[in-house]
């Protein structure tokens, strides 16, 4: 990936064929994954602990750790798996890989790698935000603080997004952090829909049970207010997995994410040609073409094992994006 452009005929605009140095591209491309983790966790410790007031409180924390895939981890440190638990465990335990403390230094030391491309607005709000997330002490996330807290760190996460969106340059760079977003997005969603549809798959079946579920879903994909607008008349199994799953203008949705990477990786390969760019188009054809089938029919085959062929292929084509653009 390294270089730079040809020699090119008179007229030909140089600056957009110039190749970013790797290390450059994949810090990038992992700070905008990690900024969407951050924000991602945030929202869902927020809704969890908003709907763990109940008696059906364990199971949601219980939930959070599956849908991080650290089940294990989570009950070896704490084997109560209370909610104070999950949430020093994710809040605050920088050991954690998928704790928000961890992101936070793995984004700040992505943003100092980029020190030299980034705008100083950029440099100097992650700055401030990493400070707040390392100054964080077991007072701050007490039940009492906690939306609070929440709040303020999806806050600067979607500060962060407004500075790149207004500060950043749109050379290759740009291209990196929007497919690390949306690949990010992308197979966050699927870890909700996974761990939550079979508690949706109950509801439906029992008109009368707690339908906290879906609202837990719905809401820690910040999706609850979009879906009342396609479905105002009510809830159902079918309607919440075909709006996560395949509604293009849900801006988290799995197809919307998915189609956005696709339109990325082409304008990446035309504007910046390399040898081993379409090998993660590939991947890409072979993702959108999973996302192409009926809801129902996936419902009634086993969602479970569809979900996890998309996260499969999700990490197959972050893998190529990979070793096409950031290996030297």
């Amino acid at each position: 990936m390294s270089g730079t452009a040809d020699l090119d005929p008179p007229g030909t605009d140089v600056r957009m064929r110039a190749t970013l140095p790797a290390r450059y591209g994949e810090a990038i491309f992992w700070l905008a994954r990690y900024m969407e983790r951050i924000e991602n966790l945030a929202r869902m410790l927020d809704v969890t602990e908003s709907f763990a007031r109940d008696d059906r409180g364990v199971g949601n924390w219980r939930s959070v750790a599956q849908i991080n895939g650290d089940d294990a981890l989570f009950h070896e440190k704490y084997p109560q798996a209370s909610g104070a638990d999950a949430l020093r465990f994710y809040m605050l335990d920088g050991d954690n890989p998928t704790s928000i403390r961890f992101a936070m230094r793995a984004a700040y030391q992505n943003a100092r790698t980029l020190r030299p491309l980034i705008s100083t607005e950029m440099w100097a709000q992650i700055n401030v935000f990493n400070k707040e997330i390392e100054g964080l002490v077991p007072a701050d996330i007490a039940p009492s603080r906690l939306s609070g807290l929440c709040s303020r760190i999806k806050d600067g996460c979607h500060t962060h997004a407004g500075l790149i969106e207004a500060t950043f340059y749109r050379d290759q760079g740009w291209y990196f952090y929007q497919l690390g977003k949306y690949l990010e997005r992308a197979d966050q969603a699927t870890r909700l829909l996974d761990v939550h549809h079979h508690l949706l798959t109950v509801a439906r079946d029992d008109l009368g049970a707690d339908r906290s579920e879906w609202q837990i879903l719905l809401r820690a994909s910040a999706g609850y207010h979009a879906f009342r607008r396609v479905s105002p008349r009510g809830i159902s199994l079918d309607a919440v997995v075909g709006f996560m799953l395949f509604d293009e203008a849900f801006p988290r949705s799995i197809r919307l994410c998915v189609r956005t990477v696709g339109s990325l990786l082409e304008r990446l390969r035309q504007t910046y040609p390399m040898l081993r760019s379409t090998k993660p188009l590939e991947c890409y054809d072979e993702l959108d073409a999973s996302l192409t089938r009926a809801v129902a029919p996936l419902i009634a085959a086993g969602l479970h094992d569809y979900l996890d062929l998309l996260q499969q292929q999700l990490g197959g084509l972050s893998n190529e994006i990979t070793r096409a653009y950031f290996e030297v």
